[in-house]
């Protein structure tokens, strides 16, 4: 297991991770250390859980994370000195899994590094079922907006549309969506002035 830890005390950040080795003794356990929280560190080091401590968030680490989230996600437990209501909310947007507040404690670490794990896989799972959901809805769009096409131009119902549509996919062997989005760069072509 790889473990980033970010905190700017560095006896504080070393007696963590003494604690982390201590309970995950049965597992090849790599731990790196660093001050300030940088994307580059998930690129270079590819950590499977990031644990960050500092006194209070500030908004470029927030933003910081948010990007990470987005571009190398990692489930991340955050250790704060002190928090109010919309750090807590600002840090959640931003990806953490946990956001302890005064409990940066070595002994406490296991226990809350499983359950940001499972809350981690929890999240992205959500995420993709809902990345899915929306690239289906999108695919539909396109594929009723060229039978409404065919319908149009053609003269068919709805469902021998569909069926053409859908036959036209099997001939060429391509995705029904794509077959849809060529339609519509045809149709966008054969407008009036599109040549503008």
């Amino acid at each position: 297991m790889n473990v980033l830890i970010i905190d700017p005390d560095e006896a504080r950040a070393a007696h963590v991770a003494d604690g982390i080795r201590a309970e995950y003794a049965a597992q090849d356990t790599v731990i790196r250390q660093g001050a300030h929280f940088e994307l580059r560190m998930l690129r270079d080091f590819d950590p499977d859980m990031v644990i960050i401590a500092c006194e209070s968030p500030d908004r470029d680490m927030l933003e910081a994370l948010q990007v990470a989230n987005e571009a190398v996600p990692r489930p991340v437990v955050m250790f704060v000195d002190r928090s109010d209501a919309n750090a807590t909310a600002r840090a959640l947007e931003a990806g953490v899994a946990a956001y302890i507040v005064d409990g940066y404690n070595p002994n406490r670490i296991a226990s809350i590094l499983t359950v940001a794990a499972h809350r981690f896989s929890l999240t992205q799972n959500l995420r993709k079922d809902l990345d899915k959901a929306r690239a289906d809805l999108a695919a539909r769009k396109v594929i009723d907006r060229a039978k409404g096409i065919l319908m149009a131009s053609r003269g068919l119902s709805e469902d021998d549309a569909y069926k053409l549509l859908r036959k036209h996919a099997m001939d060429t062997g391509r995705p029904l969506q794509a077959v849809a989005a060529d339609i519509l760069a045809v149709s966008d072509l054969l407008k009036p002035g599109s040549a503008s």
